[in-house]
């Protein structure tokens, strides 16, 4: 299926690889259906792309590169909702704010996007507790950076 982006241009995606969100996105609850896609020339970040709207995308980051000591519970309805059976199928992905300079970004660490890999199902989720902010540095330390692969 070829897909018209807001960051790539047109794309070839495979249809069997789109993520529901029933509830859509907060802010964008009638987006339903979103596609990850690999940035080119980077390792770490990613844009999920709504397959409805061409300007519904937004570029998100496995936090664990930035941020290793990330950590939360997912609550019952989540797990039930997204059908998560196994801590294996569990990715946690989260919206990245671009700022220029780009050591200026941010990272919104409150609500991360939880998704079910085996089920194709996902879901902002809002942690309840103060831990964490929704416009964490994007470089809080260098030498915490982590590289897919390393």
């Amino acid at each position: 299926m070829h897909l018209q982006t807001k960051y790539l241009g047109e794309v070839e995606i495979d249809k069997s690889k789109a993520i529901q969100f029933p509830a859509g996105l907060p802010g964008f609850i009638e987006e339903t259906e979103f596609v990850l896609l690999d940035l080119p020339e980077t390792r770490i970040f990613q844009v999920l792309q709504s397959t409805n709207s061409v300007n519904t995308a937004f570029i998100v980051t496995n936090p664990y590169h930035i941020y290793r000591d990330y950590a939360f519970d997912l609550d019952s309805s989540l797990l039930e909702a997204l059908q998560i059976k196994n801590e294996e199928d569990v990715v946690v992905l989260t919206i990245v704010t671009l700022r220029n300079p780009f050591n200026k970004s941010t990272l919104n660490l409150k609500a991360p996007v939880i998704l079910n890999s085996t089920t194709k199902q996902g879901k902002q989720f809002i942690i309840n507790a103060d831990d964490y902010p929704t416009k964490a540095s994007i470089a809080p330390d260098n030498s915490s950076l982590k590289v897919k692969g390393e």
